[in-house]
């Protein structure tokens, strides 16, 4: 049976032009997702959505809250809690104001897209319910690009909390893609008193899901994700608790993971070193075929959502993945 990997129609083709030469890559834009946990008496969940099937980029996939960063992200004036922005530059293997602009992003997306805001009036606590109108009204300017994030904190009279952040790991968009990111991805644990609600214009369903659930869903076609996605969430499966997640993550290799094409007895050969459940074979010329999971954008996951897009009840609890494909249709990750 074919998983869920997402591999769009186009991706033969550009894929030969990269071998040959007639494509010429383009400069991926830097971005940040956030692999947001809380606990459960059966264990973590991961909040994931499902992106649009209109989007151009990875339409009817399951990913992450996340997005690329906007260029007031690196702002100096912006307050910041935990780690230094060297430490930062460091670990991401940027320099500082990159580093600074990167967990911004990280931050503002998950505030921008779930509704949670990992920041606090001091560097010891974090904010609590973030579903009033008032928030609503800076999260939708926030979205507009009317209001940068350090213009956000300040007059909420709030600090950034980089602490509550864990650097997990680092994929780029392979070279053939006509949309290309470098993507940071992080965890963290939803703040005590925050509940996620589905405020991404992009996302059509969101969920809270076991890590072993979604992974499953995609093993079986049913769920449809882009490689950094399963890769994510089967790195998740050791660890017991949010916590411990996060207790990893300091040793977690951030060595960026770039898939390569390259010739050989006549195919081309896509793959991602390190994660050889994605590798494809394309012919070297001709049409592809390659297995798809095409099917997958129809699937979902059971109609239990994780909010409305404001003023939505508690979250619900942690929802397994189909056990057959649902028949109803619906950044980067």
């Amino acid at each position: 049976m074919a998983n869920g990997q997402w591999y769009p129609p186009e991706w033969p083709d550009r894929i030969r032009a990269l071998a040959d030469g007639s494509l010429t890559p383009v400069t991926p834009r830097r971005a940040a997702t956030v692999l947001l946990l809380k606990d459960t008496p059966d264990g973590p969940v991961v909040h994931m959505l499902r992106r649009r099937a209109s989007m151009a980029f990875a339409g009817g996939a399951y990913a992450y809250p996340g997005g690329g960063v906007d260029p007031r992200d690196d702002d100096r004036q912006i307050r910041w809690a935990g780690p230094t922005r060297a430490w930062w530059a460091e670990r991401l293997g940027v320099d500082e104001a990159g580093a600074q602009a990167i967990v911004c992003a990280a931050v503002r997306e998950t505030y921008e897209e779930a509704g949670v805001l990992l920041a606090g009036p001091d560097p010891e606590s974090v904010v609590g319910d973030t579903t009033g109108d008032d928030w609503e009204a800076d999260r939708a300017a926030l979205v507009a690009r009317e209001l940068s994030f350090a213009e956000f904190l300040d007059r909420r009279g709030l600090v950034l909390r980089s602490d509550l952040l864990g650097a997990w790991t680092r994929w780029i968009t392979p070279e053939f893609e006509a949309r290309r990111y470098d993507t940071w991805f992080f965890v963290a644990a939803l703040p005590e008193g925050q509940r996620t609600r589905n405020a991404s214009t992009e996302a059509d369903r969101t969920v809270w899901i076991r890590p072993a659930e979604a992974a499953a869903g995609y093993d079986k076609g049913e769920l449809l994700m882009m490689p950094p996605t399963v890769a994510t969430l089967r790195q998740l499966l050791p660890y017991g608790t949010a916590a411990e997640t996060l207790a990893a993550a300091p040793g977690c290799d951030m060595t960026p993971v770039l898939a390569r094409a390259r010739l050989r007895d006549g195919e081309i050969v896509l793959s991602w070193p390190g994660h050889d459940e994605f590798t494809k074979h394309v012919p070297a010329a001709g049409t592809a075929t390659v297995t798809t999971a095409a099917k997958a954008t129809k699937a979902e996951l059971p109609a239990v959502e994780a909010g409305t897009r404001k003023n939505s009840p508690a979250d619900p609890p942690a929802v397994t993945a189909p056990t057959t494909p649902s028949t109803t249709g619906g950044g980067p990750a």
